[in-house]
This record gives C-alpha cells, sequence and structure tokens, in this order.
C-alpha cells in the first residue's frame, strides 16, 4: 500500500507530519513526501525513516491560476507514475491542486485537510478588505471545485467549517474536526513554575500584526507602567517581505529600551516556556489550533489568548487561563495584571493546561483519529 503525503515547506513534513508518518511506516505503507525545498539532509533523514521525498514546484503565495494549474498537472504526472492508494494534502494549495490531480489520476482515497483559514480569511480590526472579500469568492470557487473530489475534508476546529461554508460548498457529511494535530508530550515535560523570580510573560510567534504583537507590546508598556520589574520575552522572526511584520527598527528600540526580551530565533524553545510563567497570544489571525499554545499548555503554562477560531479552542475561560477579545489592548493588560495579582494561581492554571493538553493535544490520539478518516486499522 502506498500513501502519498503533499505539504509546502519540507519543516513542515518533518515538523508536523513527522509522527504520522512514522506511524504510518510501521504500519507498512510506502510513503513518499511531497515538499518544495527539501536539502540534501532533509532527504536523508527521511530516507532513514523508509521515506521517499520527492519535489514539486509550487508558488506558496499570490494568486496565479496559470503558475497553479501548471502545478496541479506536475503533480498529476508524479503521482501517475506513484500510483498510490491515498492521497493527503494539507495547507490551502496543496489541498486545492493535490486534490484535484489526485482525481485526475483516479486515486481511490483523496484526503483535505487545512489548518486553519489564513490570510484570506483574516480580518483586520474593520472587518475585511475589499481584497480579502474577491479573494474569499475565487478562492471558495477554487475549494467549491476541489472538495467535491475529496473523500473527506478534515478541519482543526469546529468554526472553520462553518465560516468556509458562507464561501464554499461542500458535503457536510465529509468532514472531520480533528482537534489540533498534537504533540509529542514527552518532548514536553510538565515543570512547575518559579512564582518566586519576576513575572514573566512569554510570546511565541511570528512578529506579524495577525498574531497580535503591536497589541501585546502596547498592553506591556501599560502593565509596566504599574508593575515596573515585569518582563516579555518575545519568540519570534521578523519577516522583511511582509508589510504587517514589525520592523527591526522597532524591535531594536523595544530592545533598548527593555521593554522586551529577544533572544532571537532559537531552538529551544522549551527552556524559554520553562522560565516563564504564563504564555500570550493575542493573535487574531486564522489558525488551526495554534501549536505555540499547545507546547505551553504541556509544559504546564497558564494561556492568554484572544477568543477567535482556534485560539479558543486552547483555553477554558478562568480554568487553564483567559480569552480576551481580539484588538482589545485594556483587556489583554488587565488580565496580564490579574497574574501579576494573583501569582499563586498560575500553578493550578498551569495544572490545568498540561491536564487538557493530555486529553486534547496528545499527537497519539490525534494521529489514531487522523488514521481512522483515512480509512487505516
Amino acid at each position: 500500500m502506498k500513501i502519498v503525503i503533499i505539504g509546502t515547506v519540507s519543516s513542515s513534513i518533518l515538523g508536523f507530519r513527522g509522527p504520522l508518518i512514522k506511524e504510518l511506516v510501521r504500519k507498512g505503507y510506502d510513503v513518499y513526501a511531497f515538499a518544495i525545498d527539501y536539502t540534501e539532509q532533509q532527504r536523508q533523514l527521511l530516507a532513514s525513516l523508509g521515506v521517499v521525498a520527492v519535489d514539486y514546484q509550487l508558488s506558496r503565495s499570490g494568486l496565479n491560476l496559470f503558475s497553479d494549474f501548471r502545478t496541479m498537472f506536475q503533480l498529476k504526472a508524479k503521482l501517475k507514475s506513484i500510483k498510490p492508494d491515498i492521497v493527503f494534502s494539507y495547507f490551502v494549495k496543496p489541498v486545492i491542486y493535490g486534490t484535484l490531480a489526485a482525481s485526475l489520476v483516479k486515486i481511490p482515497v483523496r484526503i483535505a485537510m487545512l489548518e486553519g483559514l489564513g490570510y484570506v480569511h483574516t480580518p483586520n480590526e474593520n472587518g475585511f478588505s475589499f481584497k480579502k472579500k474577491v479573494l474569499q469568492v475565487v478562492q471558495g470557487f477554487l475549494f467549491t471545485l476541489s472538495f467535491k473530489f475529496a473523500t473527506k475534508i478534515i478541519f482543526l476546529n469546529p468554526d472553520d467549517p462553518k465560516d468556509l461554508l458562507k464561501t464554499t460548498l461542500f458535503s457536510k457529511s465529509k468532514v472531520e474536526v480533528l482537534g489540533g494535530i498534537g504533540l509529542e508530550l514527552l518532548d514536553y515535560p510538565y515543570l512547575k513554575p518559579d512564582i518566586s523570580k519576576p513575572m514573566r510573560f512569554i510570546f511565541v510567534a511570528r512578529l506579524l500584526a495577525e498574531k497580535g504583537i503591536y497589541q501585546l507590546i502596547e498592553a506591556i508598556k501599560l502593565v509596566q507602567k504599574k508593575y515596573p520589574s515585569t518582563e516579555l520575552v518575545v519568540l519570534g522572526e521578523l519577516d522583511k517581505d511582509n508589510s504587517a511584520s514589525l520592523t527591526k527598527e522597532d524591535l531594536d528600540n523595544l530592545i533598548k529600551q527593555e521593554i522586551i526580551i529577544y533572544p532571537g530565533q532559537v531552538s529551544n524553545v522549551n527552556k524559554w516556556l520553562n522560565d516563564s510563567h504564563v504564555f500570550v497570544l493575542p493573535s487574531y489571525y486564522r489558525e488551526g489550533v495554534p501549536r505555540s499554545s499547545q507546547e505551553a499548555m504541556a509544559v504546564g503554562r497558564p494561556i492568554l489568548t484572544t477568543d477567535v477560531p482556534g485560539c479558543r479552542e486552547t483555553v477554558v475561560d478562568g480554568e487553564n487561563g483567559f480569552l480576551v477579545p481580539a484588538f482589545d489592548v485594556k483587556k489583554l493588560s488587565e488580565k496580564m495584571i490579574w497574574f501579576i495579582q494573583n501569582p499563586a494561581k498560575i500553578e493550578s492554571m498551569g495544572l490545568a493546561s498540561r491536564c487538557i493538553a493530555e486529553e486534547k493535544f496528545d499527537v497519539h490520539k490525534a494521529n489514531t483519529k487522523m488514521l481512522k478518516i483515512m480509512g487505516i486499522k
């Protein structure tokens, strides 16, 4: 039996699909992993797992139907050569063009997974721009076309299929809600927070407006006026090609003024989570279920995030953290101050986070459900 997994960047194949791939290999499947930017080292790593790395070309952003349909026919040729029994596509463009290509080759099982609705369905404070409304219609047409040929359509949270139905036609009977791709919890052991240290909040995400970085900066300034020793660790990268990114000049000024602690891109996120007290993500991006929030929950940290699709799946309000309205700097700062004034609650809320992670975000439970959706025993 053969299965093809179609993603975009190789880091997501290895990082997010790794446990699923290992389980498929263990069950005797020949696995072919499609990505657009493999290094030789990554190819060798996959080969050591018994997986074939396959290159293909895809423009990840923008709408160029000529280029995108060329990708579809490229995928069709590769799938025709491999003759898999199952094609599993994830992310927007692979879902559209991978599913269509699989249908053209008459592959019997075609699984499409959307890990959040992404940029096109992310509103700003004033709602959706005209450009995004147009893109929603175009994307909705392409989803309608591809979903017609999908065997199953997987979403990570229950809000996404409801909202997507506003612009896309698909059968509700095909929909499965996974609830997060999960973590290997053994890699994220619980560690009791040290509340004797100065209060430290931590943000882990790209430094983009949609992730709430600007609201967080304004909120921490308000908090530090009242509690000057409060710390905010920011882990994430600037995106120089994205107009919504924090600028390097702004970042340098924040570091110089000691408003934030910024170690840059790190490989030991666990250590920084362990050395912090509360995880904060004021995102309004259309997340699936944020992985960074799941990681913070696993190590036992309360979650302060926004009451928006995806993010709200990580919080039982008042039990393991709090939900605040998107864009609301005042409410965000008030809840940050609440943690400073109630440090004894940090441990109990963090333990609740760990319990929720074990219940909802264990990768082995998620993979069992995923395999069942694929029809694999």
